[in-house]
């Protein structure tokens, strides 16, 4: 079975203190769910259009294990936090090869 591999790009982050609240049950929430942390902060460099965006990239053992994390009540709480507008991004989940 393939990983998973959930990425989200923030195009803009208009509420910091929304995005921390959001954080501190976020990331958690998403560790006891199986997630692994493989990138989380702005790109070193950028290339062919790429954008200076926060990029958060979580390993899951699968697609199922990922979007069970998503759907978690841990991380919708989390979610919660995300005032409307408080950010701008784009999330994906995508299998590994």
């Amino acid at each position: 079975m393939a990983k998973a591999y959930w990425v989200t790009t923030y195009q803009s982050i208009n509420n910091p203190e929304a995005l921390a609240a959001y954080a501190q049950l976020a990331g958690p929430s998403i560790s006891a769910a199986g997630g692994k942390f493989i990138v989380r902060g702005m790109p070193a460099l950028t290339k062919e259009h790429g954008q200076m965006q926060r990029v958060v990239v979580i390993e899951f053992e699968s697609l199922a294990a990922a979007e069970a994390a998503y759907k978690s009540a841990g991380y919708q709480e989390a979610l919660s936090k995300l005032t409307p507008g408080a950010v701008v991004r784009d999330m994906r989940f995508v299998e590994g090869v």
